[in-house]
């Protein structure tokens, strides 16, 4: 899409980067690690004042404390990170559960893992778990649940019954829990809460999160897996083979990173929400049915309003006529059925960009 966005001159509310620079403080200090001449390979699970500092902000957050040497891992973005726990930690023919629509590179490292992927399926308005059905999904051969909250890309944020619910499935049933967390920090209409943080979960689950979303600078790749030494051991081997270590100066950026005061997570959290109300008031304007996002970056829209039969169709249509790009999640399905209504559009841009964008929308398309 964002292919298609430059060859028609689309505003690209599609793909979930910023149109804008993270903070100088951090970029500063990559600078500063460069010309100190931090630029060899770093120690394979991260340089010891990053991991330090990803223990800090975990205990914050969550209240956890966490070895930062045994219990901390760094990686090249959360996508490694997602990556090298499932290699490590499937084997071939273990069952893991996704909910649906779900990140892609979740299904595609479960396939080169030789997991069968088994699919909840979230839907609108709410996006709410259907906890009957999760129960009836777990069997004998789950190893893994996989969550992710906030998430990509319903905007929605799991409840505490939701999470608690998943929680005792994992307990009884002995199954893991993977938790991709990249967009904690982005969270409106509740605060976020940690998988890891709920009683008697700690020891059976990986968090995992990164730098990019946080602080703007999704090109860095920079990310952490959080988990126990007993699942840590299994992180660490595929890592190893993956990447091997991550950029050395960045990592000594990151932990300055996520020193930052608390003011710097609040603003940007106001900022975000002030965004977010642009789009999504500019969405409603232009006809489309807006379903709630209470964090990421993400909101998602029914575009069937405008007459068309899927949503492929009616993004290609977007970026053509209407010079606007935006993702059609029926690729984010095991069944592409279950998204053709849908369409996600991210507000992670400036705010010219967006009302330039709702303004195009709001002129060119029409109902039908």
């Amino acid at each position: 899409m964002s292919m298609l966005a430059v060859k028609h001159g689309a505003i690209n509310l599609g793909q979930g980067f910023p149109n804008f620079d993270g903070p100088d403080f951090v970029k500063e200090a990559a600078i500063k690690a460069i010309n100190a001449g931090k630029n060899q390979y770093a120690r394979g699970y991260g340089v010891p004042e990053l991991n330090s500092a990803v223990a800090e902000r975990f205990l914050k957050d969550s209240g956890l404390q966490v070895d930062p040497d045994k219990e901390v891992t760094v990686t090249s973005g959360c996508t490694e990170a997602i990556a090298a726990t499932i290699l490590g930690l499937i084997n071939p023919g273990d069952e893991v559960i996704l909910f649906a629509p779900f990140y892609d590179s979740y299904e595609a490292t479960l396939s080169m893992a030789g997991a069968d992927v088994k699919a909840i399926t979230l839907r609108p308005p709410d996006f709410a778990v259907p906890l009957e059905e999760l129960k009836a999904a777990v069997s004998k051969n789950t190893r893994a649940i996989m969550i992710n909250t906030p998430h990509n890309p319903t905007g929605k944020m799991f409840t505490r019954e939701e999470l608690e619910f998943i929680a005792d499935l994992c307990k009884e049933n002995d199954v893991l829990l993977f938790a991709d967390e990249v967009y904690d920090k982005l969270a409106f209409e509740a605060d976020h809460i940690s998988m890891a943080s709920i009683p008697g979960m700690y020891e059976r689950t990986v968090t995992m999160n990164s730098l990019g979303k946080t602080f703007s600078l999704t090109g860095w790749k920079i990310g952490w897996a959080i988990a126990p030494p007993h699942l840590t051991w299994g992180v660490r081997q595929a890592h190893s083979f993956l990447t091997f270590a991550t950029s050395t100066p960045m990592q000594s950026a990151a932990a300055a990173a996520l020193r930052a005061p608390e003011s710097y997570f609040e603003e940007l959290k106001r900022d975000y929400g002030a965004k977010k109300a642009l789009l999504v008031d500019g969405l409603k304007a232009a006809g489309f049915i807006v379903y709630p996002s209470s964090g990421t970056y993400f909101v998602m829209v029914d575009h069937t309003p405008f007459g068309f039969d899927n949503d492929v169709e009616f993004c290609e249509y977007l970026i053509r006529e209407v010079g606007v790009v935006a993702i059609p999640p029926s690729v984010f399905y095991l069944n592409p059925e279950d998204g053709k209504n849908l369409v996600r559009f991210t507000f992670c841009k400036d705010d010219d960009t967006l009302r330039a964008a709702v303004d195009r929308m709001k002129a060119k398309l029409r109902k039908k």
